[in-house]
C-alpha cells in the first residue's frame, strides 16, 4: 500500500489530517480512498496498525544542521529528536525567534540542504506555515510507531516513512498559480480552475515522475471541491511516495549524501 499524509500539528474536526491511500501498478496509481483523523493520538494508533506501506508525510523529519550546531544540541538526529520533542511549543518559538533576530535581514532562517532544491519553507518556522511544530508533532508519531524512516532511523522494514512535499508536484503544473486557501475570502474560482488543471494533468501523467493518478469521478470532485486542498495534497504526497517505492530500498531515492541529521525531501 501506498500513503500520503496532509499533516497539521493540531488537528480537529474542521481541520483533519487527511490520508490517501492507493496502489501503484505499471506506472498507474490508483486512490483507494481519503481518511481524515482528527486528532495527533488517532494518527499514532493509525500508524501503529501492522500493515505494509510507504508513506510521504508533509512534515519536516530534521532541523537545518546550521541551527542545531549553533545551539549547541545533539547533533545525532535520534539525540536531536528526543531534545526537541521534550521542549514546549513556546520555547521553540522564542528560541528561534532569537535565533532570526540575531541575524541580518535576508538571512533570518537557517536552512537545510533540501528547502532550496524543493522549494520548501526552513523547517525552523514557526509561522505561516508552522513546519517548526509540525516537526515537533510528527517526527515522535513516527517514532512512538517504530516506522523505518531511511537514513535517518531504523524501524519496521514493512512500515516506510518519508518526507514528502506537495508543493514541489504542484509547481511542475502550475507554476506560481495558487489552488488553495483555508480562508473562504480567498476560496476563488482561479484556484478552483487550478486544482482541476492539476488533477488533469496527474491523470495524464504530465510530471517528470511520470506516473498516472487514477481517480473515479467522485474522488475527482471531492479533491477539486476542497478548496483548502488539504485532500490533493494527500494525494500529491501519495504521488511522490510512488515514485519512492519504485526506486525500492535501502534509500528509496533520497540521495546518498543526505545529511543523516536533517533529511532530505523526496523528488528534489
Amino acid at each position: 500500500m501506498l500513503l500520503g499524509c496532509d499533516f497539521s500539528s493540531s488537528p480537529t474536526r474542521r481541520k483533519p489530517i487527511v490520508i490517501a491511500a492507493g496502489t501503484e501498478r505499471a506506472g498507474r496509481v490508483v486512490l483507494q480512498r481519503l481518511e481524515r483523523i482528527e486528532s495527533l493520538a488517532a494518527l499514532g494508533a493509525w500508524l501503529a496498525q501492522p500493515q505494509a506501506w510507504v508513506g510521504g508525510f508533509d512534515f519536516p523529519f530534521g532541523l537545518p544542521r546550521e541551527l542545531v550546531q549553533h545551539l549547541g544540541w545533539p547533533l545525532q538526529w535520534a539525540a536531536c529528536m528526543d531534545h526537541y520533542a521534550a521542549l514546549s511549543r513556546p520555547v521553540i518559538r522564542d528560541t528561534f525567534a532569537a535565533f532570526c533576530d540575531a541575524r541580518p535581514a535576508g538571512g533570518k532562517f537557517a536552512h537545510r540542504a533540501t528547502d532550496r532544491p524543493a522549494g520548501s519553507s526552513p523547517s525552523m518556522k514557526w509561522v505561516n506555515p508552522p513546519v517548526a511544530y509540525m516537526l515537533h508533532a510528527g517526527v515522535p508519531l513516527l517514532r512512538a510507531a517504530g516506522v523505518h524512516l531511511p537514513g535517518l532511523h531504523d524501524g519496521d522494514p514493512q512500515r516506510v516513512a518519508l518526507e514528502a512535499y506537495p508543493g514541489l508536484l504542484a509547481r511542475q503544473v502550475l507554476g506560481a498559480r495558487s489552488y488553495k486557501s483555508d480562508e473562504r475570502t480567498r476560496q476563488t474560482p482561479d484556484r478552483l480552475i487550478a486544482r482541476k488543471d492539476l488533477i488533469t494533468a496527474l491523470e495524464n501523467g504530465g510530471t517528470r515522475e511520470g506516473f498516472r493518478l487514477k481517480l473515479t469521478h467522485a474522488q475527482r470532485d471531492t479533491l477539486a471541491g476542497d478548496a483548502s486542498g488539504d485532500s490533493l495534497d494527500a494525494v500529491l504526497c501519495l504521488m511522490q511516495a510512488a515514485w519512492a517505492q519504485q526506486q525500492g530500498a535501502p534509500r528509496y531515492g533520497l540521495p546518498p549524501d543526505m545529511d543523516p541529521l536533517e533529511g532530505w525531501i523526496l523528488t528534489a
